[in-house]
């Protein structure tokens, strides 16, 4: 006998992965680690018990409820399940699974449509910070039909604005988690910087790369990995965020000048392979990066103009665009709002099938009786 839970697979930018309701699941983390776990079939390199697409971006999980503050206002709690290992993290959140909220909780009646479009403000419960996605509602529903094209998906949907509005110290409570704008982590010189996600940014040239290799060629380099995964970890204790082995976070990007006419080039790694794309939120941390004065971007990007720039961060298949709201404290440059367009889409909407002994759910419970 299996136990059946409603869920949406949605896309979200360059993600995907089942949506679920909060009140669709138990309460203890432990049993929905397992639950999610079995739905995406892991541990297994192909997913293929499960509804996971055996890649980094195509494992993961929302789970969204109301959150009392507003009709509009909703909790988005991120899952990264990892596919390799019996292993969820709860650590981080995901930008491009963020573009899908504001549609699937209109769409579950979380939220009322508002008009033409609808404003959700959505609280990401890993990080605590706050987004707010405006989604085209014309008709009184989402619309899914467009002509904004994203790097990495093929054709065109209905653009999304995103907006992260208190994007700075995300995991660490500070811009610069270190104090600094440079450490010197095993040899290496880094920029340790907290917007949107926790990131170690590097330049290419001094990890031994280019910055422009694909995603075959890095991924196959294993020394290459051993060496991030050894400064990643050095560099995450120092940021203040403990013992990360066993995390996702922080993040680990590498810098090279643009080629393609935007403002640098980043490889973003998730951390133990290589982002397709790009995340969203990872995007954001490099361009505020490029913003600060001093860091390792100084001789690589392109320089920034005004205090609102359009960045453009140049990734393995194009390129994705940031707007960032800039400001001065106390001589210091600040980061303030960023936004970005991205797009989303509805995929299947049903129920995932998982074995009764992993959870045995309300419906099964009231059967049972």
């Amino acid at each position: 006998m299996l136990t059946e839970i409603p869920c949406v697979v949605m896309r979200g930018g360059t993600s995907k992965g089942p949506f679920f309701r909060r009140e669709d699941l138990p309460e203890d983390r432990e049993t929905v680690s397992r639950i999610l776990l079995a739905a995406m079939g892991a541990p297994d390199g192909r997913q293929i018990d499960g509804i996971g697409g055996a890649q980094t971006v195509t494992s993961k999980v929302a789970i969204i409820s109301r959150n009392p503050v507003g009709p509009n206002h909703i909790d988005y709690l991120f899952a990264q399940v990892e596919f390799e290992r019996n292993y969820v993290d709860w650590g981080p959140t995901c930008g491009n699974m963020v573009i899908a909220v504001g549609p699937y909780a209109i769409e579950q009646g979380l939220v009322p449509v508002q008009g033409d479009t609808t404003s959700v403000i959505i609280h990401s419960v890993n990080i605590g910070s706050t987004i707010e996605a405006v989604v085209p509602t014309p008709n009184g529903q989402v619309e899914y039909e467009g002509d904004w094209a994203i790097d990495g998906v093929p054709g065109t949907a209905a653009p999304i604005l995103i907006n992260f509005l208190d994007a700075v110290g995300s995991k660490t409570g500070k811009l610069l988690p270190t104090g600094k704008l440079r450490d010197i982590v095993q040899g290496i010189e880094v920029t340790c910087i907290d917007v949107a996600m926790p990131m170690v940014i590097a330049r290419a040239i001094d990890m031994g790369k280019t910055g422009y290799e694909s995603k075959a060629e890095l991924d196959s380099d294993k020394d290459f990995f051993a060496r991030l995964e050894g400064i990643r970890r050095e560099a995450g204790t120092l940021m203040g965020m403990g013992d990360v082995s066993q995390s996702v976070t922080p993040k680990f990007g590498i810098l090279a000048p643009p080629r393609n006419g935007g403002h640098v080039t980043s490889r973003y790694f998730v951390p133990h392979n290589l982002h397709p794309t790009h995340a969203v939120s990872g995007a954001i941390c490099v361009s505020s990066c490029l913003a600060l004065p001093g860091t390792i971007a100084d001789g690589i990007a392109s320089p920034l103009a005004g205090e609102q720039p359009r960045v453009l961060v140049e990734h393995p298949v194009g390129t994705m665009e940031v707007a960032l709201t800039l400001g001065q404290k106390e001589g210091q440059r600040t980061i303030g709002r960023a936004g970005v367009i991205r797009t989303a889409r509805r995929l299947m909407s049903g129920r995932v099938a998982i074995p009764r002994r992993v959870w045995v759910g309300r419906t099964e419970k009231a059967m049972a009786e």
